[in-house]
């Protein structure tokens, strides 16, 4: 297999119009050419891109353009300069860039407005049943869900069961959010049915970072063979069969309908390629949350006690019998849960915000400065710099759960040399690239999160650490380097008086926890 850092490298036949070495201009960045012939700096990006993007900013400062495999990037290393980049959609373009990406990545015709007129338009006003009153409906059916996954889990763990941490995720979140979006397989077997779409959809997503990197298929063994299959699930003769899907599944089949030049297999590949950004992130970014709170007693007993009360000041059961309702206020309220979601976000994402220069152009930033770029230039900015960075964040490689919180809410304050930072948190990317599923998928983990804790004692059975694997480095979250095992088992209805309140407990069997090595 390829190895990750062929990505940048592959990623400039989007664009083929490169040059092998570019002459410096004045206006200009300093600029990294490197001494090999088309791979520039390739080589040392792809063995650590944090590390060298640092070692840059230090020698260069905030603002410098980097060779890599015959693509010009300039990073805006300064959070407080991000907003010139963010704000300006007319000179610095990402749809284009990520519909020629998605197009070859998911084998659909690029949406070109000359053969679809306004599809790119219409599918995106289709988000509108992501926010408000629709999200509330489609996160209430997530919510029923996940509960019916989580009671056949239940009726499974009569005692202490062991699993895999991230195929337990993937497997709840991944049939979770399939019956939410495309309904539920009628037929009797229509649990092995999602199972199987999932295992070659694992498969399929081994291979997304070479794909995105626009490495041909027909070196990535049988990927192309388990993508087709992967499509042709989604034909409509088979999405018909599927029953209570979603609104926003449902307008995307309508605005296909309408294009006649949008083939059968067509549409069925702009389905797939939906599933995969609905859970594509949002399963290691729920493994991460898991993992990080097992790991941490201190956090998973503050989650867990207020999970526990909102449950009793609500007068909800939480047996495997009962259904727990949440409206979206009472999941905003829940500032630990929350804080310990975006901090595992800090810790494991690694999104690249990237925009194309559509012109020769002078980039106009704070204090006066001046950014020189030429047409078909890469802007990027790096957002696990800034996560990382110890001025913002106090020692951000440790796990604080409670980071994001101050004086019991929300904390929404950060600095960087005193000035107070617009962007603090960029796990879902930024302006136009921002994902527009970031609060169905934040409602999504707080709601796996909330059901494990208040059906379950959980808690790890290997003592060991789980690293980031940065193949995806770029594109996302990260994944786990390793799977770690787990064990889960229905938590003892025993009470117990806490604030004053009769809240449940946990069983009191549990052997001592491992104390595990820090990352």
């Amino acid at each position: 297999m390829l190895a990750c850092g062929r990505l940048f490298q592959s990623l400039i036949c989007v664009y083929p119009n490169t040059k092998t070495f570019l002459q410096w201009k004045t206006g200009e960045p300093p600029l990294i050419n490197g001494w090999i012939p088309y791979l520039g700096m390739a080589l040392l990006f792809r063995k650590d891109a944090f590390k060298f993007l640092l070692d840059q900013q230090k020698k260069l400062g905030d603002i410098f353009t980097v060779h890599i495999a015959g693509r010009y990037i300039t990073f805006i290393m300064d959070p407080f300069q991000y907003v010139y980049v963010i704000r300006n959609s007319k000179q610095l373009e990402f749809h284009e860039f990520a519909d020629k990406m998605a197009s070859k990545t998911f084998d659909y015709p690029a949406l070109s407005k000359g053969k679809f007129p306004d599809l790119k338009e219409n599918l995106h006003r289709i988000y509108q049943y992501l926010q408000g009153k629709p999200l509330d409906i489609i996160s209430d059916h997530m919510m029923k869900n996940l509960q019916d996954i989580f009671e056949w889990k239940c009726s499974q763990a009569t005692d202490w069961e062991t699993e895999k941490m991230y195929k337990f995720c993937c497997s709840v979140m991944f049939e979770a959010s399939f019956i939410t979006l495309y309904g539920r397989v009628p037929a009797a077997d229509g649990h092995k049915v999602i199972s199987e779409i999932r295992d070659k959809f694992i498969k399929f997503d081994a291979s997304f970072p070479y794909l995105a990197a626009n490495i041909p298929i027909e070196l990535l063994g049988a990927t192309k063979k388990v993508r087709k299959e992967l499509i042709h699930h989604f034909l409509l003769q088979n999405m018909t069969k599927w029953l209570g899907g979603s609104k926003v599944v449902q307008a995307r089949q309508d605005i296909f309908e309408k294009y006649e030049l949008l083939g059968d297999y067509d549409k069925a590949a702009h389905h797939f390629a939906f599933l995969w950004a609905s859970v594509g992130n949002t399963i290691p970014a729920t493994f991460w949350a898991m993992y990080y709170l097992l790991r941490h007693p201190k956090a998973l007993a503050a989650v867990r006690d207020e999970i526990d009360h909102l449950l009793h000041s609500t007068g909800q059961k939480r047996g495997p019998t009962y259904n727990i309702h949440l409206t979206r206020e009472q999941l905003d309220n829940l500032v630990y849960l929350e804080s310990a979601l975006n901090e595992s976000l800090r810790m494991c994402s690694s999104s690249m915000n990237i925009r194309i220069s559509q012109e020769d152009f002078v980039l106009k930033l704070e204090g006066n400065q001046e950014v020189g770029l030429r047409k078909g230039d890469w802007i990027a900015l790096y957002p696990q710099i800034l996560h990382m960075d110890p001025e913002v964040y106090e020692d951000p490689k440790e796990y604080k759960f409670d980071r994001y919180i101050e004086n019991g809410k929300k904390k929404t304050t950060f600095y960087k040399a005193g000035r107070k930072l617009k962007y603090f948190l960029m796990p879902f990317g930024s302006g136009i690239s921002m994902c527009p599923g970031r609060f169905l998928a934040m409602n999504e983990m707080k709601m796996f999160i909330f059901l494990l804790l208040a059906r379950f004692d959980v808690e790890l059975v290997e003592n060991k650490a789980v690293r980031l694997d940065n193949s995806r480095m770029g594109l996302g979250i990260l994944l786990p380097d390793v799977d770690i095992a787990f064990r889960y088992k229905l938590r003892s209805l025993r009470k117990r008086k806490a604030l004053g309140l009769e809240v449940d407990i946990g069983c009191s069997d549990m052997p001592p926890r491992f104390v595990l090595p820090e990352l």
